[in-house]
């Protein structure tokens, strides 16, 4: 039975998974956003139910900046890997904003997980591999002082404690930036995954295998074994990439994609999570999909029974609950007392710190991932702001740099809606009117091209405030390594706002 990539949509990269019994469990990269590295479980490896986080808590996810002017969209949480032994669950990644590498583990993999286990171990994108043998190994990537390529040594997870020396294992092909590597045995082999060509339209997947964990490695002739690099297919950008038996015996990856739009090409719902096929040639090698190309559709697991998309979306958020659903991000760590789900029941409550969306935090923003590229979101607020310069909004956010926004704010005494871009160093105000007292539904529609702003008070006719185009927002243009997220913000403008913005229902249509 057919599936659709991707099967996680939106941006939710570098994917890494394992198989416990029948059961599967996959994490993410996340980068500045907070909490961090979703966790998602699927019996059939299309449909994947978002689980929680690993990191959910300030001191396992300290994201602080290492300048004003670094964006939250290159710091944080870099590409996990997550495996399971003896009845543990074990994330290795990478904070590059605070300590480097490190180790979470826990029972269940709902949580809760560990304290972090930091590592002398530098580099970025670190990986396990739990050896027949009891040994364990530690890969990743070259530090900046090192020859670029993969390392490895045996370590102690539980501890962090390296047990053996650290050792270059494999240089790659070739190609830029060998990274997010994967070791695995499998029959009389040790075969080393990676990515090569950087996160890119140039992104690949290379293999090499050994009879020893160490090498010397010998690279697969029909590499790269994934990429669309110079083939016109609307998913590029293909890599680092992770494989797992299923089962029934079958293999399977999972990898990174973007999919892109017109020409010049661009993306901006991040790179997203997709499944191939995996065959084994009669020399024991690995054929990812099509001869190395994937589809936007493709026969799925023989164990797929069909249906689709329900549990990786999440739909619409009443806040009839003590807590936020998984699906909610903030922008870094958020700052204590600006988000409340019981000063008034069946609401959340925003209450504005001094930065708006241009800023580095603190700020009050509470985002969910586009996932569609046609969609609609809407929020109905009441906001009745008190002070000049206190604001509330709906955003189209891709970073401090680059979002869109239909707000309420308070200006020389009187409420007014307005609609704002920012692009770069480029901001505008491109409209603004009077708003009467009373609640109001903010909303935006999507599509490929471009996005609609409107309001409407509950029960009259939808005002549209005007539009910004999408590949303004797209990594092309703004940077980074996030995708477009849908939020819902407040803001004092310069000074902590004093008026509580209250949000009834957040809604997600496609």
């Amino acid at each position: 039975m057919k599936f659709a990539n991707p099967v996680i949509p939106g941006f939710y990269p570098d994917p890494s998974v394992c198989r416990v019994g029948e059961d599967y469990y996959l994490v993410n990269s996340s980068f500045g956003y907070f909490p961090g590295l979703p966790i998602f479980h699927s019996r059939d490896l299309v449909n994947w139910r978002q689980i929680g986080h690993c990191l959910s808590r300030d001191n396992q996810l300290p994201l602080t900046s290492k300048s004003e002017s670094e964006s939250f969209s290159f710091v944080g949480i870099y590409a996990p890997t997550i495996r399971h032994h003896n009845g543990r669950f074990y994330v290795i990644t990478t904070n590059v904003s605070y300590n480097g590498n490190f180790i979470v583990w826990a029972e269940r993999p709902e949580g809760p997980w560990s304290e972090p286990i930091y590592l002398d171990w530098p580099g970025i994108d670190p990986s396990l591999l739990f050896d027949q043998d009891g040994n364990i190994y530690i890969t990743g990537t070259g530090s900046y002082q090192e020859t670029p390529g993969i390392y490895q040594a045996q370590i102690d997870p539980d501890t962090g404690t390296l047990l053996s020396e650290r050792r270059l294992v494999w240089e790659g092909t070739g190609g830029q930036s060998p990274e997010g590597p994967h070791l695995y045995r499998i029959g009389s082999f040790y075969y080393l995954l990676i990515a090569e060509g950087g996160t890119e339209y140039g992104h690949m997947v290379t293999l090499a295998r050994s009879k020893q964990p160490y090498g010397p490695f010998e690279p697969c002739p029909q590499n790269p074994i994934l990429t669309h690099r110079s083939i016109q297919n609307p998913i590029q950008a293909t890599g680092h990439a992770d494989l797992v038996q299923a089962h029934d015996g079958s293999w399977w990856a999972v990898f990174l994609g973007i999919r892109v739009f017109h020409y010049p090409y661009y993306h901006h719902l991040g790179r997203e999570t997709y499944l191939a096929p995996v065959a084994w040639t009669e020399a024991d090698w690995p054929v990812i999909g099509d001869q190395g190309q994937v589809y936007l559709e493709m026969e799925g697991p023989a164990f797929y029974t069909g249906g689709q998309d329900s549990e990786s979306r999440f739909a619409r958020d009443d806040f009839n609950f003590e807590y936020l659903g998984s699906q909610w991000n903030h922008i870094r760590n958020p700052q204590e007392g600006t988000v409340s789900l019981k000063k008034k029941t069946g609401w959340l409550t925003l209450y504005g710190t001094a930065n708006g969306l241009d800023h580095q935090s603190p700020q009050t923003f509470i985002g969910r991932r586009q996932q569609d590229l046609e969609c609609r979101v809407s929020a109905l607020v009441s906001f009745e702001p008190e002070f000049d310069g206190e604001e509330v909004g709906l955003a189209a956010y891709m970073n401090e740099k680059a979002h869109y926004e239909i707000a309420v704010v308070r200006k020389d005494g009187a409420k007014l809606i307005l609609f704002r871009r920012r692009i770069g160093s480029m901001w505008k105000v491109e409209r603004e009117e009077p708003l009467e007292p009373g609640e109001i539904i903010l909303a935006i529609r999507a599509d490929a091209e471009s996005y609609t702003f409107s309001y409407s008070q509950p029960g009259n006719e939808e005002r549209i405030m005007g539009q910004g185009e999408c590949s303004y927002l797209s990594t092309e243009v703004s940077g980074g390594f996030t995708g477009v997220y849908f939020g819902m913000y407040a803001t004092g403008n310069g000074n902590p706002s004093q008026t509580p913005a209250f949000f009834d229902y957040f809604d997600y249509q496609r």
